[in-house]
């Protein structure tokens, strides 16, 4: 199946459906595995790879480096910074580091990990500089709520390229501010934990319509996170059989009557609540 594609602000599109690499990297005995599974994901198209120098204390960038690294032209490749590391002293040290262990000269999109003691438009400034000097082709936000995605915006953050969030069927407080203030400005979300570290798989009401379509319960999470047009999905595998499970999910299309099951199953908050995170 074709993949679906998400286009950035600047109308880069990219796979609606990437590959995280949380907690990957860690263990030699998963280790050829792992590269093994992030190479099935490029061939099938989720070319879009996220990962960040917290992972692992950079063990995370060495692997996806070791596993990109005849392929590096197929790739999206997303990395993050640590809020302490997001100021004007400190960014171009932390981006350069994370080039070096990812094995790269720039990194496709380069984001906040979160909302730190650096002010906003510091960060932008910083980041800014770094697209200036080529050392990466935009920048992003993680876990930032809508307040502050205000912030941002007015700090002189309009080229902000996602926000990468906690989005999934037990945590959809953001469709009631967070996302459709990205939607008015044109921001892609990018959903980590999309099936929630596995503990979405034993609800019955999934179960039961995942046997319906033939599917597992992660593809049905995952194709209702899919079904927004500017929602990226970033789910872990660390197997080639995982990865063709999650792949599987791009053909589900969730009928409107499946649709409703899940809400009510899943019901949105009925009150914005703070950004959650993981």
């Amino acid at each position: 199946m074709s993949m679906k594609t998400v286009a950035l602000p600047d109308g880069t599109m990219v796979s609606a459906l990437g590959q995280g690499t949380w907690n990957m990297g860690d263990s030699a005995e998963t280790r050829t595995g792992e590269i093994a599974a992030l190479r099935e994901g490029i061939e099938r198209g989720m070319t879009l790879i996220d990962t960040a120098e917290m992972y692992g204390d950079g063990r995370s960038e060495t692997l996806v480096g070791e596993a990109i690294a005849d392929m590096r032209d197929q790739v999206f490749l997303v990395s993050k910074a640590l809020p302490q590391n997001a100021s004007r002293a400190r960014l171009r040290t932390a981006c350069e580091a994370s080039l070096a262990r990812l094995g790269v000269e720039q990194l496709d999109l380069y984001l906040l990990h979160w909302r730190g003691p650096v002010p906003l438009a510091e960060t932008v400034e910083a980041m800014e500089q770094l697209v200036a000097e080529g050392l990466i082709a935009r920048w992003g936000v993680s876990n930032l709520d809508a307040d502050d995605m205000a912030e941002l915006h007015a700090a002189g953050g309009a080229a902000c390229a996602t926000d990468q969030i906690l989005y999934n069927l037990t945590r959809r407080g953001p469709e009631l501010d967070l996302l459709p203030w990205l939607t008015d400005h044109q921001i892609p979300v990018m959903a980590y934990s999309p099936v929630e570290q596995g503990r979405l798989l034993g609800n019955a009401t999934l179960r039961t319509i995942a046997a319906e379509f033939d599917a597992t319960p992660a593809q049905v999470a995952l194709a209702w996170a899919l079904r927004h047009p500017s929602m990226i999905a970033i789910p872990k595998a660390g197997s080639v059989a995982h990865v063709r499970d999650n792949h599987a999910a791009l053909e589900l299309v969730l009928c409107p009557v499946l649709l409703e099951r899940l809400e009510a199953a899943f019901p949105r908050p009925r009150k914005p609540r703070p950004l959650e995170m993981l």
